[in-house]
């Protein structure tokens, strides 16, 4: 499969990510093992993980991601067929707020290339962006590490548009890593916030955009059709509260055209929709089984016709 380099770096990755939010909390170490197995030998290489991972589930406290990751690259010894993402900055058992301060930037990095077991991160992550710290000292921290080989490049998440254009401005001022990726919500349902605020800044910057709830919580997958798919689980109750409204129908109507019409699933198409967005890189997804790998193979090679993105556009329209 054809590859693409985010932003201005090196990193060259098959345009889907692999979301590592799932390991040690919906898959177990050996499931997780079976997953990224059959993931690289679909022909991907990125994944994408947090230390901060996955601090949610009763008896965790952060880092299970990373360390389940760590210990499949070992067992596997495909550290240099992965491209490795990780996040810093967001809370966890002992971490109570976001935080990008020198010293737990510098404290947390060493912790995560040890669960992980790698002496390098590919692209480390502002996951959370701490607004009251400098964003001079975050930057100098990875300067730091650049300079120290333990990570080649960096990017940002959950960041304001202000500060990520200052972050931009100073790391030229000062000569310092620039953020060379953004990590945004966004997907066919969640699209105005990305788009008002933060395109204009990817294009203009030139970020790598890797879109996190791409597939909406799995709204946009084509199991949600009336009321009764919502009884599936509390988490479904979730879902259907946040999307299933007179938009989010209409959305799941043309997902469902367009996929009949290509002769393929929706999460395929939605996940073709954001590949087509010219300010996009890539969609970070998860999967818990290994047939939910399928969609990937095909979205990478799907190619949505003018007609079939407007009809996914016009059904998406805030009204």
């Amino acid at each position: 499969m054809n590859r693409i380099t985010l932003g201005q770096s090196d990193l060259e990755i098959v345009p889907i990510v692999f979301g590592g939010n799932v390991f040690g909390w919906t898959l177990d170490e050996q499931q997780s093992f079976d997953v990224l197995d059959a993931y690289l030998d679909r022909g991907f290489n990125a994944i994408d993980t947090s230390n901060q991972y996955s601090h949610w589930v009763p008896g965790n406290t952060g880092g299970e991601s990373e360390t389940i990751i760590g210990n499949w690259l070992q067992k596997s010894k495909k550290r240099d067929k992965v491209v490795l993402m990780t996040k810093v900055g967001g809370k966890f058992s002992t971490n109570p707020k976001p935080n990008t301060s020198k010293h737990h930037i510098m404290e947390q990095v060493d912790l995560s290339l040890k669960r992980l077991k790698t002496d390098y991160i590919d692209l480390y992550q502002t996951h959370y962006d701490d607004e009251t710290t400098p964003i001079e000292e975050t930057l100098e921290a990875y300067d730091e590490l650049v300079k120290a080989g333990k990570v080649k490049w960096i990017g940002a998440s959950n960041i304001s548009p202000e500060r990520l254009m200052r972050s931009l401005e100073i790391s030229r001022q000062y000569n310092y890593p620039v953020y060379q990726t953004l990590q945004p919500e966004y997907n066919l349902y969640t699209r105005d916030k990305y788009e008002t605020q933060y395109e204009p800044l990817a294009q203009q910057y030139n970020l790598g955009v890797l879109t996190y709830y791409s597939i909406a919580s799995g709204f946009l997958t084509g199991k949600y059709k009336s009321d009764d798919d919502f009884n599936q689980s509390a988490r479904s109750e979730g879902v259907k509260s946040q999307y299933w409204n007179e938009r989010g129908q209409r959305i799941v109507m043309a997902l469902e055209e367009v996929a009949n019409a290509y002769k393929t699933n929706p999460t395929a198409v939605a996940l073709a929709w954001l590949l087509a967005r010219p300010s996009v890189s890539a969609p970070i997804v998860s999967a818990t089984k290994i047939s939910h790998l399928d969609p990937f193979v095909s979205a990478v090679q799907l190619q949505l016709s003018a007609d079939a993105l407007a009809k996914l556009d016009i059904a998406s329209q805030y009204i």
